[in-house]
């Protein structure tokens, strides 16, 4: 086994490792996004409504870093 081997190895297992570690941002910011919004529904109820639909529109774009990461696994790992 030589160096070049070894290193087409390590290199076809880091864009799996790479989605790891771009999936816990996402699921980091979802977590948060949530918690701020129960916690506005629980400052204000008359509010539920609108924050509510805010909260959908934060998951969307922080599920998209989620997507970048599987687009970025791709792109680099192929």
């Amino acid at each position: 086994m030589d160096a070049t081997t070894v290193l087409a190895e390590v290199t076809g297992s880091i864009a799996t490792v790479g989605y790891g570690l771009a999936a816990i941002g996402p699921a980091i910011g979802v977590g948060i996004v949530v918690g701020k919004t129960i916690e506005g529904v629980a400052r204000q109820p008359e509010l539920a409504g609108r924050l509510q639909v805010l909260m959908f529109i934060g998951i969307a774009f922080t599920e998209a870093l989620a997507f970048i990461g599987i687009a970025t696994g791709f792109i680099f790992g192929f």
